[in-house]
């Protein structure tokens, strides 16, 4: 029959033993709580979007320009034939 020793008075390695028996596993299953991402916080990588939407602005600019152009050519045109 082993002994009783206060657990204070026992060595580390003793305490080491008897705290890891005492341990549980949690197998499969993932103790980290998860919550939804916060709509309202500031998110960085959402924010390098605006490269992506400037090249969009430019082709849209680009081509609003080039309407105009062809439009008031065809105004000279209209107006140096005479119509």
């Amino acid at each position: 029959m082993k002994k009783y020793i206060a657990y204070e008075k026992l060595s580390k390695k003793e305490k080491k033993k008897i705290d890891n028996g005492k341990r549980k596993t949690w197998g499969d299953l993932n103790p980290v709580t998860r919550k939804p991402v916060n709509s309202k916080a500031y998110n960085r990588k959402k924010n390098q979007y605006w490269k992506d939407e400037l090249h969009s602005a430019d082709s849209f600019l680009l081509s609003a320009i080039n309407s105009l152009v062809r439009n008031v050519r065809i105004l000279h045109e209209h107006r140096r034939d005479g119509r």
